[in-house]
């Protein structure tokens, strides 16, 4: 699958937006245009082999505009809190009009404008304790609806790593979801090319090649191990059983940038050397790969949290996202926690607008074809061969605190083999064996001949079935 993941664009109030704050579900925003626009860009992906998916907000209404709790109060559980206000009802009186409301959004999405599919936004927020879960009866009505007919995808985004949502058919198939954003996967490729060990990434310092081999053998690194960032809750379900396909990968994504104090990019943070590594482990991984927009070519451009409410909203958002960073050592300092751009700022929205001109110039052009070779290289070697593989019965080796070898069965039984040093030091290990696929330009034939791996390095091989 070869897809284009737009973020939300239910209507929401002002100029510009995340699109998180959405209050018409059904309505596109003004702001991109009308409807007709939204179906010809569908068309046109489609035309040039490209699926389309949509995020969707299915969690809670935005804070300006949004005026159901005056006309439809039981859309609202009040036993349930969000971080946005009082939950959705999904699970008290008067829910099934509420529950409806929400697979008829996603069933009009995927109908009327044709999507490839939806990823629903943080359903770890969703409260609903009842059985079936909405996630499930959602994932049911898409199968038997649009899903009877074509390929539909749903992807969601889930803080609790619930496998169960992840779950496969005899066919196999997927039941209520087809994959899961794995933040997990970027936790641990952001605090070894960073070194950061700040908030969440704390769970992820002491042993991070441990959980980068954990996250591409077999999905999450917390599958039910405790978590010192939650002191010491246990999160996550096993889920070692899942092909790789139920799981998307990836380096950046507008949270994990956004969400920054002034929005960097990881190419504004690690060396392109790091850069160039954990690239190539990403994107000839079998797990599907993402890339945020402008990471193909290390976009200089930051991607900042930006909105365009009222004024007293504005306020109490600006002071808001400054409170944020507070516990930051490096904003203890009121004076550096006002540098922080101001969301509502339409200079903030302006700064993150991509100047696509740069493509032509270095060092952009040269990150660009660094990913268009490692995606030709995906389509031609692995793509062909990850039908029917189920979980790829992995094998993984710790070679050192930073180096990992690690190697899947494919569906055809050929065995796809990584070898990655992601530190600063050089080792030595057993030469890999089979077709060299790609190697990071700091190896050589003699170097990978004699096992040697330099500092931030990977090579990918693949061997025949039966050949050790």
């Amino acid at each position: 699958m070869t897809a284009l993941e737009l973020m939300p664009i239910a209507d929401f109030p002002g100029r510009h937006n995340w699109g998180y704050d959405g209050v018409l579900p059904f309505a596109p925003d003004a702001a991109y245009g009308r409807p007709e626009g939204f179906k010809r860009l569908v068309a046109a992906a489609h035309a040039r082999g490209l699926m389309v998916l949509l995020d969707v907000v299915y969690n809670h209404f935005g804070p300006e505009g949004n005026y159901l709790h005056a006309y439809a109060p039981s859309f609202f559980n009040p036993r349930h809190e969000t971080p946005w206000g009082a939950a959705i009802n999904f699970n008290g009186e008067g829910c099934r009009t509420v529950r409806d409301f929400f697979i008829h959004n996603a069933l009009y999405w995927l109908e009327e404008y044709h999507l490839d599919g939806l990823r629903l936004d943080a359903i770890h927020a969703i409260c609903d304790d009842g059985s079936p879960h909405i996630v499930a009866e959602l994932g049911a009505a898409v199968l038997e609806g649009p899903g009877r007919e074509r390929e539909i995808h749903l992807i969601l985004e889930n803080d609790r790593n619930q496998s169960r949502f992840l779950a496969r058919d005899e066919s196999p198939r997927w039941r209520y979801a087809t994959a899961q954003w794995n933040d997990d996967i970027h936790h641990v490729f952001h605090v070894l090319a960073t070194g950061e060990s700040d908030g969440y990434y704390r769970d992820y310092a002491v042993e991070p090649i441990r959980l980068l081999g954990r996250c591409l053998a077999e999905g999450f690194a917390f599958q039910g191990h405790a978590s010192a960032f939650r002191d010491g809750e246990a999160r996550g379900e096993p889920s070692a059983h899942l092909p790789p396909a139920a799981f998307v990968n990836f380096l950046q994504t507008h949270d994990q940038i956004g969400n920054r104090a002034f929005g960097e990019r990881l190419c504004h943070l690690a060396h392109p050397v790091a850069l160039e590594a954990l690239t190539a482990v990403l994107l000839l991984a079998p797990p599907p790969p993402m890339l945020f927009m402008g990471e193909e070519f290390a976009a200089a451009q930051p991607f900042l949290f930006f909105c365009d409410f009222g004024p007293e909203l504005a306020r109490a958002v600006t002071e808001g996202r400054r409170r944020e960073f507070e516990r930051f050592e490096r904003f203890a300092d009121p004076a550096q926690r006002a540098r922080i751009p101001d969301p509502n700022a339409a200079a903030t929205f302006a700064a993150c607008v991509l100047e696509w001109g740069a493509i032509e110039h270095p060092p952009h052009h040269a990150v660009l074809e660094h990913h268009s070779r490692l995606l030709a290289l995906r389509r031609q070697w692995i793509v062909p061969r990850l039908a029917g593989m189920d979980n790829g019965a992995p094998q993984l080796d710790l070679l050192s605190a930073r180096a990992l070898a690690l190697s899947w069965r494919l569906g055809d039984g050929s065995r796809l083999a990584l070898v990655a040093n992601l530190g600063e030091d050089a080792i030595e290990t057993v030469p890999a064996t089979g077709t060299l696929i790609f190697a990071t330009a700091n190896l050589d034939a003699a170097a990978l001949a004699a096992g040697r791996m330099a500092p931030w390095s990977a090579a990918w091989h693949l061997r025949p079935e039966g050949q050790p």
